[in-house]
């Protein structure tokens, strides 16, 4: 079922799985590429087993933004998003997001049958408000402190919260005068994105004021940086760490939690509502 609008009264937590078309993502960067070009084929059974484990909306990015990532070229990113986001709309009807800061990739992602995009750059490229507003795609924006090629080599915060905050609420108020209706805005403090763990973990504790701001709150810890530096293990022994931090991210109002692990954390939030009675899951 396409998800038309995230501002609802319900407070069942959504998840949405990350489905990277790119060779260089942190986690899982070419696991869906086949002699250098994405797999139709491996990515449509990726999505498969997503939705079978309980995904209600799939992110497909076709540029890395993990820190010292370099940007790939429009042509390039439209080369690897739009195929797998029109078979995914066609071939299971799903909500799909893309992760994307171009005009173009978004002018094509809604032609297609995306239903959101997702900005790390909050729509602060040239033309991406125009192109947002003009498609009627919900548009999550987020908070990164630089570009992914240097965001993580001197972050530095006086207050965290209140500079994460008022730049969210800046940028709803540039998108609302540049026609984008108030009720598709979703934002996102960006955890990983020019801050060091203290501010992740203070941004963190932050995050029940964050989801008062007046719109849903979406949430990405999933196998991050941050978690490997608490329990002091790689990204592949990260799991645990990263259901923890979403189950606690909903208990703090989060929406819409993005992660790589689908399964392992539709299974933890089914315990929540079970015993907390957190929405309908």
């Amino acid at each position: 079922m396409i998800i038309s609008t995230f501002h609802s009264d319900s407070n069942k937590p959504l998840i949405m799985a990350i489905l990277n078309v790119t060779p260089d993502s942190f986690y899982d960067g070419g696991l869906l590429f086949n002699n250098n070009n994405v797999s139709l084929d491996l990515a449509i059974k990726k999505v498969d087993e997503l939705i079978k484990s309980g995904a209600d909306i799939i992110d497909v990015g076709g540029e890395s933004t993990r820190p010292g990532a370099i940007a790939v070229s429009q042509q390039e990113e439209l080369d690897r998003v739009i195929p797998v986001v029109e078979s995914i709309v066609d071939r299971f009807g799903a909500s799909v997001s893309v992760d994307t800061s171009s005009p173009i990739v978004i002018n094509e992602s809604a032609r297609v049958g995306a239903v959101m995009i997702n900005d790390v750059r909050a729509l602060t490229r040239v033309g991406a408000i125009q192109a947002v507003a003009a498609s009627g795609l919900n548009i999550c924006l987020m908070h990164m402190a630089g570009e992914p090629r240097d965001m993580q080599i001197t972050p530095s915060y006086t207050d965290v919260f209140a500079e994460v905050s008022k730049f969210l609420l800046d940028r709803v108020s540039v998108c609302e005068l540049g026609g984008i209706d108030r009720k598709k805005i979703l934002i996102d403090p960006g955890f990983g994105f020019g801050k060091k763990l203290e501010h992740n973990l203070s941004l963190f504790r932050s995050l029940t004021e964050l989801s008062e701001l007046g719109f849903p709150l979406v949430v990405g810890l999933s196998r991050k940086s941050m978690i490997g530096s608490i329990l002091n293990k790689p990204i592949n022994k990260r799991l645990f760490g990263s259901v923890t931090f979403a189950i606690l991210a909903v208990q703090k109002g989060a929406q819409i939690l993005r992660v790589h692990d689908v399964s392992a954390t539709a299974d933890a939030f089914k315990i929540l509502s079970a015993v907390e009675g957190i929405g309908n899951i």
